[in-house]
């Protein structure tokens, strides 16, 4: 896939003549103790005005969550509770043209040569590494950071890397804007330009990873990094056509390691961007084999 060159979110916006208005608000700080209403549309909207939140996006990040829910793609009610405390919009403000469309079922562009992933896809991704709060996560490919924020709502210990080092200093920019405005849960995000590849071994090891670009086979420093007991998620397969897989990492009563995999779409091919590689400072070519 060709990269291309995709100015930083402040340039784009002021170029566009365009500043979301969310932006200009504050919302009251985060606690663990945030719990919106599930109960209906017009409470949790409520709910999120008080707070300091945009009537639209809520009302959009509701019916997201009932498509959610129908689809069963998310379930559990830590993952749903991290779901409705997203502003996915903030994270699509990087490009004006997918802005109001950030709930959409779609992944969508937000610059250099990488897609924002929808939201059925990174609700059932999360809730499959059922993340208990304490835990240590890491994510491998970062992009436009929504991703790492649902996590962050999951445990205090998130941990990220993005291969593209401009768009990891953007995205860092972006959660350190967020947690000005309020959202201090991003605070428990570390982030890293590098090749996810290797992992972050000096982090590790982790008990969940997720790995948001597709690869030919589950890297070997990210298995090694992975605890025993713990749980991987990762798009495997040629490039375009990959299954998303449940990886499952046990440890017998001798000591033994073994490995067991889940098609958690059950067998739905989910095309992602590629697990691209370094060389030097630069990006060249996959890590597929």
């Amino acid at each position: 896939m060709k990269r291309r060159t995709f100015v930083s979110g402040a340039a784009v916006l002021a170029a566009a003549g365009f500043v979301p208005p969310a932006f200009a608000a504050t919302i009251k700080p985060y606690s663990w103790d945030l719990t919106p209403p599930t109960d209906t549309r017009d409470n949790f909207i409520a709910w999120g005005t008080a707070r300091g939140e945009d009537p639209v996006f809520l009302g959009q990040r509701w019916d997201r969550f009932q498509a959610l829910l129908r689809n069963k793609d998310i379930w559990s009610a830590a993952t749903i509770r991290a779901f409705l405390l997203t502003p996915r919009e903030e994270f699509a403000s990087v490009n004006p043209a997918i802005y109001k469309r950030a709930y959409e079922h779609n992944f969508l562009d937000i610059g250099y040569g990488v897609t924002m992933s929808g939201p059925h896809l990174q609700g059932r991704m999360t809730n499959v590494i059922d993340v208990k709060r304490g835990e240590k996560v890491l994510e491998i490919g970062t992009g436009s950071g929504v991703q790492a924020a649902y996590i962050a709502n999951l445990t205090e210990n998130t941990y990220t890397i993005e291969i593209i080092a401009p768009l990891a200093a953007r995205t860092r920019a972006l959660y350190d804007k967020l947690i000005d405005k309020g959202y201090t849960e991003y605070k428990h995000i570390k982030t890293k330009a590098a090749d996810g590849y290797y992992g972050w071994e000096e982090a590790g090891p982790f008990d969940k990873i997720i790995v948001t670009c597709g690869i030919d086979h589950v890297p070997p420093p990210l298995l090694q990094q992975l605890k025993a007991g713990g749980l991987m998620v990762i798009p495997v397969g040629p490039p375009g056509a990959q299954r998303v897989l449940k990886v499952s990492k046990t440890q017998g009563a001798d000591g033994s390691i073994t490995t067991s995999r889940e098609d958690i779409y059950g067998g739905k091919i989910v095309p992602f961007v590629p697990f691209t590689k370094l060389d030097g400072d630069k990006i060249a070519g996959t890590h597929n084999r």
